[in-house]
Order: structure tokens, then sequence, then C-alpha cells
């Protein structure tokens, strides 16, 4: 199941995010552990041969092997994080590209409950079929994609035995012979029994039949567009160059960062610390970078991350056939609403949120800006009389009986304002 902790950080506090570290599910050390085992088993192998096996003529050759080794991992020879954060950042975008193409049937439920009309089976039967046709369509997309879903239902059979396909709908798509995915054809279903609604009178206009069209177009296109991501990958070039690059880069630090013989003077080799935390760190950091593009470039598969893809198949299927079927013209009595006789009312808050009504609503960042005279004089042209002239406001001589309202609105907005406002405003300078 998908890993979630958006409740832990709904609030920044101290050590908020450090507490997420101490899981496993999920986490990175369960992706990682294994090449860092390995890494450090490696690396004290080489440790252990340098020190207690070699010869001091044998041991000579080695520094200078690692001597060599060190300086392409202490420059820009292999420019591991420039490779490593462009891949990365290109994995995310496609991975949010993914889940933002989920077909989804809300818009589409909503449609044909407003629009494909009918209480009796007929009625019933239309829209809940219409509605199976398109979940029809997302199982059979999911179904090549996702590995989860191609697990549940491994034939067609499985898919008939699911209840989204008939007998004598799985014959139909079975006898139209395509070289390529047919997960088109249940819309293609769909498109004609709208067609025939209409002809019948349950979709009552044209106008209604064009919305069904518009909302089909837009779940048939985010079906071809899981199945194009699935299809069309980032370049296989890209993905072995950012690989090679970071095997390689650890590769020359396995020797180059081994601690040699202090007492030879090497330059940056003055203490022996047999471990080498900072090189750990370093395999850490950007070897799990590596991981995590590796985890989000197909989500589709069965790591802990990954979407959930059969819970979204039973939604999906739910919520539809509840809003076709038993949400069909199921409306509760029209009646006049608790504030009904009240111009002016506020909704309660609990006592653990009564200090928010405390603070002033948000008007805008200028609403308090104050004001000099200067900011408040009107320049005039030169051909104009330049004497000053000052027009005052009164609130209590306004048409149309508008006072008590003015008022109303004034007081609200300023509480330090009087009752009648005067306001002079020079149009003209001495």
């Amino acid at each position: 199941m998908t890993v979630s902790y958006t409740l832990e950080v709904a609030n920044v506090r101290f050590g908020g995010f450090s507490k997420l570290l101490f899981r496993w599910k999920g986490s990175i050390y369960k992706l990682l552990y294994k090449e860092f085992l390995l890494f450090c088993g490696v690396y004290f192998f080489f440790s252990v041969f340098y020190r207690f096996l070699l010869t001091p003529k044998q041991q000579d050759l080695f520094e200078r092997i690692a001597l060599y080794c060190d300086q392409f991992t202490n420059t820009n020879f292999i420019p591991v994080s420039f490779v490593l954060g462009f891949y990365v950042t290109l994995a995310f975008n496609r991975w949010w590209g993914q889940y933002t193409s989920f077909p989804l049937p809300d818009n589409l439920m909503m449609v044909v409950s407003g629009n494909v009309h009918g209480t009796d089976e007929r009625g019933r039967l239309l829209r809940r079929t219409l509605m199976r046709y398109a979940n029809l369509s997302s199982v059979l997309i999911l179904r090549s994609i996702s590995t989860r879903v191609h697990k549940r239902f491994p034939t067609l059979e499985h898919i008939v035995e699911a209840g989204f396909m008939t007998t004598h709908e799985l014959k139909k798509f079975e006898s139209l012979h395509s070289d390529f995915n047919k997960y088109w054809m249940p819309l293609t279903w769909f498109s004609n029994l709208a067609s025939r609604a209409r002809e019948e009178g349950r979709v009552r206009d044209d106008m209604a039949l064009r919305l069904l069209m518009d909302e089909l177009n837009k779940y048939r296109a985010k079906c071809s567009l899981l199945f194009h991501y699935d299809w069309i990958s980032i370049p296989l070039v890209y993905t072995q160059v950012v690989t090679i690059a970071v095997y390689s880069f650890f590769g020359f630090c396995l020797i180059g960062r081994q601690f040699l013989n202090p007492e030879k003077g090497y330059k940056d080799h003055k203490m022996d610390m047999y471990v080498p935390v900072f090189t750990l760190l370093q395999f850490f950091f950007y070897s799990g970078w590596l991981k995590v593009g590796e985890l989000i470039i197909n989500p589709f598969g069965e790591d802990d991350d990954d979407f959930e893809t059969n819970q979204l198949i039973d939604r999906n299927i739910q919520v539809s056939m509840l809003a076709v079927d038993d949400m069909y013209q199921n409306l509760a009595p029209i009646v006049k609403d608790k504030h009904w006789e009240q111009r002016h009312f506020s909704i309660p808050y609990t006592v653990s949120t009564a200090a928010e009504t405390l603070k002033p609503a948000f008007k805008g960042s200028t609403f308090d800006m104050r004001m000099s005279c200067e900011d408040l004089e009107i320049h005039q042209p030169a051909d104009t009389d330049e004497s000053k002239q000052f027009l005052s406001l009164d609130v209590s001589s306004q048409p149309n009986g508008k006072e008590d309202t003015d008022e109303e609105d004034i007081s609200a907005t300023n509480h330090k304002q009087q009752e009648k406002t005067f306001l002079k405003v020079a149009v003209g300078h001495n």
C-alpha cells in the first residue's frame, strides 16, 4: 500500500521530519541496503588486502593507483550531481504526469446521471451499462501497463468473472482482429449506446449528447495517454549514462578513497580512520538519488510507493454505479435553510477553533495603507484653475435612502470611523 505521512507533517514542529527517518516501509533504507552492504564489503576487502596481504613494494603500487583514482573522485571528471539531478527531475515530471492522467469516471458519471433519463428498468440499464463500458476500458488499459492489475486479471475471462464484461461482449471483443491494444473498444460501445439512447429519447436533446461525447473523449484521452506513457519511456541511453556515471564514480571510490599509510606523507592522508564515513554518506546520497529515479520512473509496479491501481479500480466501479443508479434523482426534500430568516449570521466554531474568530479578515494588502495629504492631492493640467477646491461627502445626504446601509458598511470596514465622514480632497494647489 502507498505510504502516506501527510497527517504527520501537517504542522511544522521540532523534529518533524526526523520522526520519519525511522520508518522502514517505503524508505530509502529498504531500497538501498543491499547495494550499501555490497559497497561496504568490497571497500573493506580492498582495505584488508592493502594492509595485510600485499608486500611493501606492492603496497607502493597500490598507493599510486589509489592516488590516481582519487583524482577522479575529488574533481569534476564525473559530473554525478548534474546528471542525477536532471534525470530525477525528468523522472519526477513523468511520474506526476502519469498520476494526473489516471482515468477517473467522476465527471463522466455526473453527466450520465444528469442526462440519461428514465426511472424504469431500461433507463437504469442504460446508465449502468454506459458506466460499465467506461470502467471496462480503464481496466483493459491498466491491465496492460500495471503488474498488479495484470496479476489480478491475468486473462479476459477473469474480467468477465469480475462483472466488467459479459460473455457476449467478450466474443465481440475477440472477434475484432487488431494488432494493437483494443482498450478503446468499450468506449466505442459507449458512444454507440449513447446515440441509441438519444434515438429513444432517453437523452433529450443534442446538447446533452454532445456533453456526453465531450466527457467520453476526455476520458478516452487519459486512457490513451497512460498507454503512451507506458510505450514511450525516457530514452534508454540517458538511463544508461546515469547508471554508468554513478557506478563508475563509486568504483573509483573503492580504490581512491582508501586510507593510505600516513607515515609516507601522502597529501590528504595524514590520518588513518579505517571507516570512510563521508564516502559512505556520499554513496548513500548519490545511490539513493538513483534509486528514487528508479522508483518513480514507472509507478505501476509493486513497490511500496507505487500507485494502488487495484484499489482505484474498486473505487471507480463502486462510485460510478452509485452515482448513476442509487443517486439518480435521489434528492432530499428542498427546505429553507437554517439561516433563512437571518440577514447576517455567523457559523459556529468549536472551542478549540474559537480563537480564529479574533483574527481580522484579510481584505487586501493595501487596505490599511496610510495616506498623506500629498497622496490625496490631484494634479490638474496647467490650463485649469489652480484654486483649491474641497469636496465634502456627507453620508446622510446620499439619495435613494441608502444612509443606513452605507453606515453599516463603513462601520464594518473600519470601526474607528464616525457615522458621518467628510473627505476633503484638494483638486489643485497654490
